[in-house]
């Protein structure tokens, strides 16, 4: 396994001259401009003494100076702290103390918003827009970073080159990244992750969907979060892909203009986007007349699911080789819609204490409902007395694995069982080729009356898919089921009290058709706002009772 630092020194040095980091109608930087920039800050950082087990915080929206300011620290030594950019100023406060950051890459507009009286191990808050500083403990720090292109110029009095790039690569067991849990059912906390984790990631995704320098790749999902962090930024880059920030909030609009413009190779997202895509874009093309009557002639049927599928391919920019969702479950019923028009998509399995990815299976080989099979470099099982038919939960141990929470032993130890093999807190089975599926949460397992096991993602699939919903969540109240539904507001704007009344039962008679008697709701509450989502967009369950 290579060492995935070992793997951008050798892209840096083959494409120097080459765009790397891009912020779509924004900054574009080369290969060697990031370098560069990069051993700029990396001079600063040892003339303040900052080395090795120093962790260094990034919080800001995503862009080009993002990756440049997370690569930064990789590269010179320290362990990152990525942060959500939309978690409030208290909180982001509270981690950078609970990491013990002694620096922060930030911007001037949230860096206003912080409290330094909060975090008093810091020694200094970098501008990511400038490179300049925003904060310093004190004057030797400011001196340190005004001396730093003289500084840059005398070792490098012949310039800097590709022949300069050197980035440590033999040190797959140190700390490199601390990342705070989005957490749907706890308090967030802190995943301590390894070289070796981020390395057998990006090595299995480079063997099993190499990327290229002729690539280009669209990152619309959180840096703060591992799928997007690892999967749409440091995999690709390694090898010579050119990755692009939207910049701004991932709407359809600003989606499908960044597809046109970027024509990327891969799409990386998760169910929910692809779910409001599919209401979007497809739905209606299936829904008209004739085209809805037409649908059930063979023959005539495949010439219209070819059509529909070459248009959506031309939405997202006419090059995606495949469509790779993880975070969640896929809805059934979008999945197959997606399975009858052909598109190539997957769905896969992984965590944040999995540096993603625990589940994998290219989309000629996927079975709908799984979510792929564990990856070459992990061992995956099921605690189950027969895991290819009795539920439990999903346990793995491999190099991709964390080495526990920081600063939190308690936790760490309930992480991993006596044998060593970490506790996802998901529940499923595995079939007898190794495709895995997915059955629920342990923590949101419901248990029934008689003693049976309700799921409710299960139940909310079902809802999901009837009119007029948007999203849902089925909960617990003293032994009843409460479905939580959000209205799709675009088909219910100007409807009256009585007629929404009317939505909400109808959901609940419709749903209880369907559902066996022991999981049955007993009513259904409409939401006026949907709900509380983490980086990955699962809802934040632990917030609704």
């Amino acid at each position: 396994m290579r060492h995935y630092l070992s793997r951008l020194q050798d892209a840096t040095v083959n494409y120097w001259d080459k765009p790397a980091l891009n912020t779509i109608d924004g900054e574009s930087f080369t290969y060697g401009q990031v370098a560069t920039i990069m051993k700029k800050l990396g001079i600063f950082f040892k003339k303040i003494g900052v080395t090795g087990d120093d962790k260094i915080a990034v919080c800001a929206k995503n862009s080009a100076r993002w990756g440049i300011s997370f690569l930064a620290v990789a590269t010179n030594g320290m362990v990152n702290v990525p942060i959500l950019n939309d978690f409030t100023p208290e909180s982001i406060c509270k981690l950078i103390d609970h990491s013990e950051s002694v620096g922060l890459f930030t911007t001037a507009d949230k860096w206003a918003k912080l409290d330094v009286a909060k975090m008093p191990l810091l020694k200094f808050v970098i501008d990511m827009d400038s490179w300049e500083l925003l904060w310093a403990k004190d004057e030797g720090i400011r001196e340190a970073r005004a001396s730093v292109e003289s500084e840059f110029a005398k070792e490098f009095p012949n310039g800097f080159g590709p022949g300069d790039v050197h980035y440590e690569a033999d040190n797959l067991d140190k700390l490199a990244a601390i990342n705070y849990t989005s957490g749907t059912t706890s308090d967030p906390k802190g995943v301590m992750l390894t070289y070796r984790n981020f390395s057998a990631n990006i090595d299995f995704s480079q063997r099993n969907v190499p990327s290229s320098s002729k690539y280009s790749m669209v990152s619309m999902l959180p840096m703060a979060h591992m799928y997007g962090l690892v999967i749409e930024f440091i995999y690709p880059l390694c090898n010579g892909t050119a990755i692009y920030w939207l910049g701004k909030a991932p709407t359809p609009t600003t989606l499908f203009a960044a597809f046109e413009k970027v024509h990327p190779y891969l799409l990386i997202t998760v169910p929910l986007v692809m779910e409001k895509i599919f209401k979007l874009r497809i739905i209606p093309q299936l829904s008209k007349q004739p085209v809805k009557f037409l649908l059930h002639i063979p023959g005539i049927s495949n010439l219209i699911l070819g059509k529909v599928r070459k248009s959506i391919q031309a939405a997202f920019g006419g090059q995606v080789q495949q469509f790779i969702m993880g975070g969640a479950a896929l809805n059934p019923e979008v999945e197959h819609w997606l399975r009858r028009i052909g598109l190539n998509y997957t769905v896969g399995y992984g965590m944040t204490e999995a540096c993603p990815l625990l589940a994998y299976e290219h989309y000629s080989k996927y079975v709908p409902g799984s979510c792929g099979k564990a990856m070459d470099f992990a061992t995956v099982r099921i605690d189950s007395e027969d895991p290819e038919h009795v539920v439990g939960e999903i346990q793995a141990k491999g190099d991709n694995i964390c080495i526990g929470y920081y600063k939190n032993p308690e936790a760490s130890a309930n992480l991993f069982t006596e044998d060593g093999f970490m506790r996802t807190g998901d529940l499923g089975i595995i079939d007898k080729n190794g495709n895995i599926f997915i059955k629920g949460r342990c923590k949101t397992m419901i248990l029934g009356p008689s003693g049976q096991n309700i799921y409710p993602e299960e139940l909310e699939n079902v809802i999901n898919n009837l009119p007029y919903v948007a999203e849902s969540l089925v909960v617990d109240r003293g032994g009843k089921l409460v479905g939580l539904v959000y209205l799709d507001e675009t088909k219910t704007k100007g409807m009256s009290h009585e007629d929404r009344d009317g939505i909400a039962d109808s959901i609940r008679v419709s749903a209880n058709n369907v559902f066996p008697v022991y999981s049955k709701l007993v009513k259904v509450e409409l939401r006026d706002a949907p709900f509380e989502k983490t980086p990955k967009m699962s809802i934040k369950r632990f917030l609704y009772k």
